[in-house]
């Protein structure tokens, strides 16, 4: 069966290869290969924390397979083709030099970083892997930059890979990964299956995260390997069983073509977690703490945001400052940041047909939004603001601008929806002043980056009419310049940026590096009456119970009233105010305690805890749920210590359990109203 099944994934990927990249057919299939086979249906048993601390062990494999995959000229982790021929099966025609590791934080917090120099002897090309292991978390990661130092074009590039390489994970892989943003209520959800030795081929669609996550869980019987692939386009990976362990292929899906004098292309970054543990959960954590640790901006945190304008129409620059000198002090002492969406620039038949003109209304927002911005600021509230520098809208001023450029713009027969393209080096330049710009005339600390079209039919365009027949070349340019622009911006003191992209379709390592998903999926979005879907309450806790595999931070809000739907809104990152004592374990280790997906007649509970000391687990009873109990058994504890446990609603009764009670035997809870949100809280006895 599991061979007829696998034969049936094959086709159904032959299929998806041959489809439109950014459809709902390609959307389908990768999702038809997958039901036939995955599970949702995972459990995890409980580890004690020891458990879950990174060892020894596992950051000597980590240290031996970074030497002899990273560090090395004998078996690299990458590869790629010059004129035809692979770099791996080539080394004699390259010149080969491997730099000394840098210092720990030196190039990237709690990493040493290395460069590998790889000069090609027959041509000008030059090849430089950036590497860095980050020891103490038993993790590693790359990138590999290809330029051409010649006066002529360069051989042709092809089969540029960024992975290529063997994961030490033994036989029996399973392999667990995560649905993307579609989006719909299912967003998110984790799935698992056994890894083939016919290749499981995963890729983004239309170059965004619609169909899943490029994060991966593979777990065998000789442990486990976290990965994360770091392109916020047309990503591509591929994962087979060998008899040693996993063979991992990850790469821009498609790019061949020559380079021009001077011109740099790269691949996706790879990040690695190894681990030594039967429990996917211990990979799991392993990359939360590794990434909150070592990837995020050191300025990332919780933020609780409150629109003051958001999408509505009426908001003027009298109304948003009569709300700010309004405000009690309750509610300045919880909320960081208010947040304007869509509805600030000029408009014409809508927020949506009118993008490309970077200013405050003038009719509703005469004195641009600094004033506003200042008296927030003065009351201890920063100042989020909207944007969609990547597309624009016909006769906008950036429209005007692009047009009057060759390369500026790939333009589409929707007056609404043509690309602004980062690709060319003096649009980067333009919109990047731009946007400098608008931040420091609107006094904005949060910059919130969107983009309501999908990139990848316009980066072909743009290969077609510019790039003489090479592929992916446009991708990879603007790819590359997109986040030198949020390089950019991250320079200016505080700034912090939120990666929307249509609600959750641009989640990557990459991204992470820079940014964080304030509204992850668009599942959230009201219609034009006002209204949420019917089972966004679910839907919202299935998503966190999802999504928190892997992200420790994001956000987004099901707006619903009552005490049900704010405690569903609990999340690292809210517009619902309230629980701010219990919302930073959501930063520690994730426990998933009971399943139960979409279903409404099934609890679902999760576990967030610090350090093993502190900590709270949300459960869900949902409003066809019959059973009035629900056994509590609690994840990632110190076995001997003695743990206080409390229902929030009553602090005052607290009960004490040892670790091991509440790992092994549990609590039973009487729950006898439906639907409701219990919050258990635990901490060890002083």
């Amino acid at each position: 069966m599991r061979t007829v099944i696998s034969l049936i994934q094959a086709l159904l990927f032959v299929i998806a290869s041959f489809s439109v990249q950014d459809s709902n057919f390609k959307f389908w299939v990768d999702r038809a290969a997958y039901d036939i086979a995955a599970t949702s249906e995972i459990s995890f048993e409980p580890l004690d924390a020891a458990e879950y601390a990174v060892t020894a062990e596992e950051k000597q494999n980590c240290r031996n397979w970074y030497n002899q995959n990273i560090l090395t000229a004998e078996n690299p982790a990458y590869t790629f083709s010059i004129g035809g021929k692979k770099f791996d099966r080539d080394t004699k025609n390259w010149d080969i030099s491997i730099g000394k590791e840098s210092e720990v934080n030196e190039v990237y917090r709690g990493g040493k970083t290395a460069y590998i120099n790889l000069t090609h002897k027959e041509s000008g090309i030059v090849a430089t892997v950036e590497a860095t292991i980050y020891e103490e978390f038993a993790s590693c990661d790359w990138t590999v930059f290809i330029r051409n130092t010649a006066d002529e074009n360069s051989p042709v590039v092809s089969d540029f890979y960024a992975a290529d390489c063997i994961l030490p994970t033994g036989k029996k892989t399973q392999a667990y990964f995560n649905k993307g943003s579609e989006p719909a209520a299912d967003d998110f959800e984790l799935l698992m299956a056994p890894v083939s030795v016919l290749p499981m081929k995963f890729s983004a669609n239309g170059g965004r995260t619609e169909s899943f996550l490029p994060y991966f869980n593979l777990l065998g019987e000789d442990g486990g390997t976290a990965v994360a692939v770091g392109w916020s386009g047309q990503w591509f990976v591929s994962l087979a069983q060998t008899l040693n362990g996993t063979k991992l292929k990850a790469k821009q899906e498609n790019l061949k073509g020559w380079l021009e004098p001077d011109e740099e292309i790269r691949s996706p970054l790879v990040s690695l977690t190894f681990y030594n543990s039967q429990s996917a959960l211990k990979g799991f954590n392993a990359f939360r703490n590794f990434t909150k640790e070592c990837v995020y901006p050191e300025n990332t945190a919780q933020v609780t945001s409150s629109g003051i304008g958001l999408e509505f129409p009426e908001s003027t620059i009298d109304s948003l400052l009569a709300n700010i000198a309004t405000l009690p002090e309750w509610f300045t002492d919880a909320v960081d940041y208010y947040w304007i969406d869509a509805i600030w620039f000029p408009m014409n038949n809508g927020w949506y047909n009118s993008v490309g003109n970077w200013y405050p209304d003038p009719a509703k927002f005469n004195q641009g939004f600094k004033v506003v911005s200042d008296a927030a600021n003065e009351k201890g509230i920063g100042w989020l603001q909207w944007y969609e520098v990547e597309r624009c809208c016909t006769g906008t001023n950036v429209y005007n601008e692009c047009i009057k450029h060759e390369g500026w713009l790939v333009e589409s027969d929707d007056d609404s929806r043509h690309l602004v393209n980062l690709a060319n080096d003096d649009c980067l330049e333009y919109i990047t002043n731009l946007a400098l710009e608008s931040i420091e005339e609107n006094g904005v600390n949060f910059y919130r980056i969107d983009c309501a079209l999908s990139h990848l039919s316009y980066w072909q365009e743009a290969d077609k009419r510019w790039e003489n027949g090479r592929k992916g070349i446009t991708e990879n340019h603007y790819v590359t310049n997109f986040y030198r622009f949020l390089d950019t911006l991250l320079e200016i003191p505080d700034m912090r940026i939120d990666n929307c992209c249509s609600g959750g379709k641009r989640l990557d390592i990459e991204m992470s590096r820079r940014s964080i998903p304030l509204w992850r999926t668009d599942y959230n979005c009201m219609d034009e009456n006002g209204n949420s879907n019917p089972d966004i309450l679910q839907a919202t806790q299935a998503q966190t119970y999802g999504i928190s595999f892997w992200l420790p931070y994001t956000g987004t809000c099901a707006y619903i009233d009552g005490e049900y739907a704010d405690r569903t809104n609990i999340l690292p990152c809210t517009q619902r105010l309230g629980y701010l004592d219990i919302r930073p374990h959501m930063n520690g280790n994730y426990y998933p305690l009971t399943y139960g997906g979409l279903d409404t007649s099934k609890y679902l509970a999760m576990q967030f805890d610090t350090d093993a000391k502190n900590g709270m687990a949300l459960i869900y009873k949902r409003e066809n749920v019959s059973e009035s109990s629900y056994l509590l058994r609690l994840n990632g504890l110190v076995a001997d210590a003695v743990y206080e446990v409390y229902d929030y609603d009553s602090p005052e009764i607290r009960t004490k359990y040892t670790g091991r009670q509440l790992m092994t035997e549990g609590v039973e809870l009487t729950i006898s109203e439906t639907p409701k949100a219990v919050i258990m809280v635990y901490g060890i006895s002083e």
